[in-house]
């Protein structure tokens, strides 16, 4: 679990209440369903119509990410590939075959698929370079979901804010109804740019943040994969691995 993220969405909460609390507004001012629909529900109206269902239904998968993220361990995985290396050393690339069927990531089994069919390294580096850039941009489509929220949202915020002034114009006529009208209106505002800043899009570059980091690692798996095919000294491997950590 990442602490840190969870943290942080907690404080932002408490933020904009305890802030609206020593502003002397209070906590019931916070709320307005008129806000709510016009922000929470028209951003995500725009979300829908803007993206494809199937980036849309990954974006809500890769949420949990910002507090789950996927397990990484740079060092774990350097052993690993110096592990295959030394095998494919003293038993050749057959060598691996069980480690092949033991591997659970799907990235590194194909790698270790091409390099124990005896592939040559410009062909196992194409393959993987391609599933590599895939997923990468499928994932990166994924996480600006969450930026165009985080776009979109303030704009609502103020649409939501002129609504509210018109319809306190409507009624000045009626001093009484003035000054909750004009604070109405302004929870829209509120709504749309906390939203946005405290959010989506931190959450938008949390998610853009890890999934750097799983293509580093991919990226660590192919100059691996590369490198034991070409016959490379595992100590020279390793060094060259240690270089993705700087």
């Amino acid at each position: 679990m990442e602490v840190l993220s969870l943290t942080g969405i907690v404080m932002a909460f408490v933020v904009v209440i305890v802030g609206s609390i020593l502003k002397g507004s209070g906590v019931a001012a916070l709320w307005s369903a008129a806000a709510f629909m016009v922000v929470i529900v028209g951003t995500s109206s725009a979300i829908m119509v803007q993206t494809p269902s199937r980036v849309l239904r990954r974006a809500l998968r890769m949420a949990r990410w910002v507090i789950w993220p996927p397990a990484s361990d740079s060092q774990a995985l350097i052993a690993k590939v110096i592990g295959w290396s030394e095998i494919a050393r003293r038993q050749g690339l057959l060598g691996l075959e069980s480690h092949f069927e033991a591997e659970t990531d799907p990235f590194a089994k194909k790698g270790l698929q091409l390099l124990v069919d005896g592939s040559e390294p410009d062909v196992i580096r194409g393959i993987l370079e391609v599933d590599l850039a895939a997923k990468e941009h499928a994932d990166t489509e994924a996480a600006k979901v969450f930026e165009s929220a985080g776009i979109y949202s303030p704009t609502l915020g103020i649409i939501g804010a002129v609504m509210g002034l018109m319809a306190v114009m409507e009624n000045l006529s009626d001093p009484s109804k003035l000054g909750p009208g004009i604070a109405g209106a302004f929870v829209s505002t509120v709504y749309g740019i906390a939203s946005a800043n405290l959010l989506l899009l931190p959450i938008a570059s949390k998610l853009k943040g890890v999934i750097r980091g799983q293509s580093q690692q991919r990226e660590m798996v192919v100059e691996g994969l590369i490198a034991i095919a070409e016959g490379e000294n595992p100590r020279n491997i390793e060094t060259k691995l240690q270089g993705f950590l700087h």
